[in-house]
C-alpha cells in the first residue's frame, strides 16, 4: 500500500498551537499544554497526505488548546479549540482524517464528533471560493 495521497485530494496541514497555557501557570514540568498536545498527536498514524506542524501561537489562549486545519486552494480552513493533552489526541486525529478525505473541507455536520460541532473558533473560506 502506498503512503501517497489520493491523487485528487490535495496536502492537508494540522497546526497545533504549541505555546498554548490553556489561561494557567507554567506546569511545574515545565512543558506547556500545546506542546504536549502536539507530541501526543505525533504518535498517531495520519493519513498520507496530511502533515502535523508546530506553530508558535494562533492567538486563541482563551478556548484552551487550539488546532488548525487547512489544505490547497479549495478546501475551507477550520481552528478548533479547548481541547486537552492527555485526552485528546486520538480526537484530533479521527477529525483530520475525517477533513483530509474530503475535496472542500467540508466534514457533513453529523459525521463530525461533538466536540468538533461545539469548538469550532473560526471558519475560512478557501482562496478559490
Amino acid at each position: 500500500m502506498s503512503d501517497l495521497p489520493p491523487p485528487n485530494l490535495a496536502p492537508v496541514e494540522v497546526l497545533v498551537c504549541v505555546k498554548c497555557l490553556r489561561e494557567a501557570e507554567m506546569p511545574e514540568n515545565g512543558v506547556r499544554p500545546g506542546t504536549a498536545l502536539h507530541a501526543e498527536i505525533a504518535k498517531h498514524k495520519m493519513p498520507a497526505n496530511v502533515t502535523l506542524k508546530a506553530v508558535e501561537c494562533l492567538s486563541n489562549c482563551s478556548s484552551g488548546c487550539s488546532v488548525a486545519v487547512r489544505g490547497g486552494d479549495k478546501r475551507w480552513t477550520y481552528v478548533y479549540g479547548n481541547f486537552i493533552e492527555g485526552r485528546d489526541a486520538q480526537l484530533v486525529v479521527d477529525g483530520i482524517t475525517k477533513y483530509a478525505a474530503t475535496a472542500d473541507g467540508l466534514v457533513p455536520w453529523r459525521e463530525r464528533s461533538d466536540h468538533f460541532r461545539k469548538n469550532c473558533i473560526a471558519r475560512i473560506p478557501p482562496q478559490e471560493f
